[in-house]
């Protein structure tokens, strides 16, 4: 078989070939952490999903790359239906890249529907490894990370955001948070008043920008500061729980529902925070707390 005739039966082969999926991390902050293997990548792209078209052309800008390849916006009102007609373009043979304005896709950014559809449906699914906020925050904290869970953004009912931190308060392991800097200081309030004020903490701000903080303190320590206000990408790592020495006296725990309920929290959420963060029975510590209400 001749070379021609062997490079007409590859192609041949090649036609019913489903595409792959790639998953590619993207700077945090600095254009020049981007890797080799990301530019080559955003150069050779045939078809680019990106959570911010413009973004995604900035990028290339900055790392003297021409981007040739069709691009399509694939952000969060947008990602049911365009994951549906990115999975038929790889199930009809075209590859896919897939970039998040910063960091990795899928971690609290769009993709985790694609990246699902396109496993669900025995599609090749690879990533380009990259930056990360989360990594990066816990890596400068000097907080324990041998363990580690990232809980992304809190919830923003305030009722849900209050049982989420009761049910966090006694996780041994160092917990990762993102979070908007308009509300980085109520957050920040409340997880104190969750986790105790004493528990050290790390606010990490803007992270390899030009104006990047890292703010270390105790949860009441950093809520004060943030009340001042702050701007910028904003992740915040947080000390896991300590083993306790023995066992809490109920009207310690008396105590902090009390003050929780005077600073405006529901009595229920309350109670439901404090039997979390000291270990204790709920039902003991509402009974403790009903007993010393009516005293």
């Amino acid at each position: 078989m001749d070379m021609e005739a062997a490079g007409d039966e590859a192609a041949d082969a090649a036609k019913g070939k489903p595409g792959t999926l790639t998953v590619a991390a993207v700077p945090i902050g600095q254009p020049a952490d981007a890797s080799a293997r990301l530019s080559a990548a955003l150069r050779a792209a045939p078809l680019i999903a990106a959570e911010d078209t413009r973004r995604v052309r900035r990028l290339a800008a900055a790392l003297g790359i021409r981007l040739t390849g069709r691009i399509v916006s694939y952000y969060d009102d947008v990602e049911a239906e365009r994951a549906a007609a990115l999975l038929e373009d790889l199930r009809a043979g075209q590859d896919v890249l897939l970039v998040t304005d910063a960091g990795m896709p899928v971690v609290s950014d769009p993709g985790y529907r694609l990246v699902a559809a396109a496993a669900g449906a025995g599609l090749r699914v690879t990533a380009l490894p990259g930056p990360s906020a989360v990594t990066t925050a816990l890596a400068v904290s000097g907080l324990p990370s041998d363990r580690f869970v990232f809980e992304g953004f809190p919830p923003r009912r305030a009722g849900e955001r209050s049982r989420r931190f009761a049910e966090l308060a006694t996780e041994r392991r160092t917990l990762i948070f993102f979070e908007s800097p308009r509300r980085l200081a109520s957050t920040l309030a409340e997880l104190a008043a969750a986790f105790g004020p004493g528990r050290p903490a790390v606010v990490c701000r803007e992270l390899t920008k030009t104006h990047e903080e890292v703010r270390r303190g105790t949860l009441d320590e950093l809520a004060e500061w943030a009340g001042h206000g702050t701007l910028g990408e904003v992740t915040v790592v947080v000390e896991g729980a300590r083993a306790k020495d023995g066992p809490v006296p109920i009207e310690e725990a008396v105590r902090r529902v009390a003050a929780r309920v005077q600073a405006g929290e529901p009595r229920r959420d309350a109670i439901s925070a404090v039997a979390a963060e000291l270990g204790l029975p709920r039902r003991e510590v509402y009974n403790a707390a009903v007993a010393g209400n009516a005293n």
